[in-house]
């Protein structure tokens, strides 16, 4: 299924077809929705599922092309209950306030970029069948939150574009197995669990430019 769903974006991306002019990037709006796929922690690799990440912002650009947002960010994995002994249910909701700083560009005609990174504080909510009977009705960790991303950009018109997308964030807890109620180190090497919790996003865009300006 995730493979159906990327196809489906990079045919969405470059299945625009209205003529475009070069836009001269300045306040717009974007909206990126994205697969998460685990790294780095074994732990929260093997053991979370990612399902979603979307990613709503306000961005200005200065004629440089050194760019300014603002905005938020959702994930949500769900356990996977297929690589614990006994089976667990639930998952994990993050909320993330996010600051960006970027470089947006059109090269030409048609095809822009927009590289840098967005960085803020997330706010991890865990809710398993295993914490509850614990006593544990929700898992709550803050964190800090840093993602590296870029852009690949394809204009339909003179305000409206759209994106690949592809990022690498990183929320700053280590994940173990007790943070989902798991009282056992399921075969782990200890020295795992002080990697933070990261992984790969790769998805679509849609960006409105409010200024509606071309280049000359």
């Amino acid at each position: 299924m995730r493979i159906h769903l990327l196809v489906g974006y990079i045919i969405l991306f470059y299945g625009t077809f209205a003529v475009a002019q070069s836009i001269e990037p300045d306040d717009s709006f974007t909206i990126e929705l994205g697969l998460p796929n685990s790294f780095s922690n074994e732990t929260f690799k093997d053991v979370m599922q990612g399902l979603v990440c979307v990613s709503p912002y306000y961005q200005y650009a200065l004629k440089s092309g050194l760019a300014f947002g603002i905005g938020g960010h959702y994930s949500y994995f769900a356990v996977n209950e297929f690589s614990l002994p006994s089976a667990v249910y639930g998952g994990m909701h993050t909320l993330v306030g996010f600051l960006k700083l970027s470089h947006e560009k059109f090269w030409g005609e048609r095809f822009g970029t927009d590289f840098g990174v967005k960085f803020g504080y997330a706010h991890s909510m865990l809710k398993t069948d295993a914490l509850q009977t614990q006593g544990v009705r929700l898992n709550v960790i803050g964190s800090s939150y840093f993602e590296p991303i870029l852009g690949l950009i394809l204009s339909s018109d003179n305000s409206n574009s759209y994106r690949l997308t592809i990022g690498y964030p990183f929320y700053g807890f280590a994940f173990k197995p007790w943070t989902i109620g798991v009282d056992s180190e399921l075969g782990y090497e200890s020295e795992n669990w002080d990697r933070i919790s990261s992984f790969l996003t790769v998805g679509f865009g849609y960006t409105h430019y409010f200024n509606g300006k071309t280049a000359n």
